[in-house]
């Protein structure tokens, strides 16, 4: 299902998809990070130089995505419902996908209630031959 590009062409290699149907295609993605917070307590019987370390909360990294510009403008529309605070802005649960040269699923990570923090557009310069690229940045609550 190719994408009609403004700009140069950048080849997609990662899809997102929600409730099975494909959102977009992207040339970049960034962010599928993890972090388990490390605690560290002593107990008071303890010599001052014991540290005994414990597993806290989770923290998960903002998932950024990068396409080149498409005419479907999903992407902000989304955004923007969240922007206008709109009732039918809803966080999602979708899935990243990694494709290999043929196109075909290698790999996918399901992220929860996910919902779009930040867009940016494409930063414009006529002497350049790079694809006009617009971003998504997406806050969510796990990835598995």
């Amino acid at each position: 299902m190719p994408e009609e590009v403004v700009g140069a062409h950048a080849r997609s290699r990662f899809r997102v998809e929600i409730d099975g149907q494909t959102l977009a295609d992207f040339s970049e993605v960034s962010g599928l990070a993890a972090e388990i917070e490390v605690i560290e307590y002593r107990f008071g019987t303890d010599p001052a130089h014991v540290t005994h370390k414990v597993p806290g909360r989770v923290k998960y990294s903002n998932i950024v995505l990068k396409r080149s510009v498409a005419k479907d403008d999903s992407l902000f529309k989304w955004f923007s419902q969240w922007m206008r605070a709109e009732p039918s802005a809803k966080r999602v649960t979708m899935r990243i996908v990694l494709l290999d040269n043929a196109g075909q699923e290698v790999r996918a990570w399901k992220v929860f209630n996910a919902w779009p923090a930040k867009y940016s557009g494409p930063s414009f310069d006529a002497a350049s031959h790079d694809a006009a690229i617009e971003t998504l940045e997406l806050a969510h609550e796990g990835i598995e």
